[in-house]
């Protein structure tokens, strides 16, 4: 495979990944913002930019982090390059480039997800809202997903946009549960307390993890419950290990199809071997939020290799 066409099925499977994690941003904001405001010091719409690494921009363009404009600002503009409405446009743009490499069931939900954000954007924003853009969002995105696994042939295509897929989540995982723990907590004595369970069982809604976190754990919703599913646990979709083993799996695929092993398996390799050996006390000696931001750095290294190996010039 052209490594240009490796580059837009993992970029497609990225930003669609990236749009669906703006809106559940979106809907963490919304959920915590229902809480009294003398809950804690910080405001919960500006930790929203902090965790996503978008305060700057924000700031820039709109200056104070009030909730009409992060609404705005996550969803509808144009400017910055991970709103809902740049990501599923670009999504869309990479598909239409290498439309002989997708099936029409995916380019049909790939361009149904573009036809309807432009009618929405149409839409005066007194008629839209915020449940509305993030439910539109995250079902767009499952169809988007569902169509890639149901029709795609499962070659080095499908492995790239799965590849493109596991790391996005994994680095936007790891970034929601900073907007929880790091910024939202206000003081350390918070910990245990109503308001920390809340927020917590919050993250898990926005994340549609809520019922099965339950499954899986039962009774109260605690801290360190929530770093074992979140983090460890391999029958959590979105956990940090799942996205690592699916990274690595995929990784380890291309290297049987192409014939060699590369720089960028090895790193997933000693990325999910790091996670498997990793029990919550490491993880809350370490401190979550040092954790997560050590888990983030390490992922962006990871992709950068990706796309150095595979991605930057023509493979064979």
């Amino acid at each position: 495979m052209l490594s240009r066409t490796a580059d837009n099925l993992f970029w497609i499977a990225r930003y669609m990944e990236r749009a669906e994690t703006a809106a559940r941003l979106l809907e963490v904001g919304s959920r915590i913002a229902l809480l009294p405001s003398a809950a804690g010091y910080r405001n919960e719409w500006d930790s929203l930019l902090q965790a996503s690494g978008n305060a700057d921009a924000f700031a820039r363009k709109y200056g104070d982090p009030v909730q009409r404009n992060i609404e705005s600002f996550l969803f509808f503009d144009r400017d910055n390059p991970s709103s809902v409405a740049s990501c599923i446009t670009t999504a869309r743009e990479n598909g239409r480039i290498v439309r002989t490499a997708l099936t029409t069931q995916v380019w049909d939900a790939l361009n149904t997800a573009f036809q309807e954000l432009r009618q929405l954007e149409r839409t005066p924003r007194s008629e839209l809202e915020l449940s509305r853009l993030t439910e539109w969002t995250m079902r767009h995105a499952a169809m988007v997903r569902g169509a890639i696994e149901a029709t795609l042939l499962r070659n080095d295509g499908w492995d790239f946009l799965n590849i493109g897929y596991s790391l996005e989540r994994a680095d936007n995982t790891a970034r929601l549960m900073d907007v929880k723990y790091y910024v939202l907590l206000p003081r350390v004595e918070f910990v245990g307390s109503g308001l920390d369970n809340y927020q917590w069982t919050t993250l898990l809604r926005a994340m549609s993890a809520h019922r099965a976190f339950h499954w899986a754990y039962g009774g109260e919703v605690t801290a360190a419950k929530i770093a074992h599913f979140l983090i460890l646990n391999p029958q959590c979709p979105r956990s940090l290990i799942t996205c690592v083993e699916g990274l690595s799996a995929h990784l380890d695929r291309l290297a049987r199809l192409y014939g060699a092993t590369t720089e960028a398996q090895a790193q997933a390799r000693g990325m999910l071997v790091a996670l498997s050996e990793t029990r919550e006390d490491d993880i809350f000696d370490e401190g979550l939020h040092d954790f997560l931001s050590r888990f983030i750095r390490e992922t962006a290294a990871l992709g950068s290799l990706i796309h150095e190996t595979y991605l930057s010039g023509d493979m064979r």
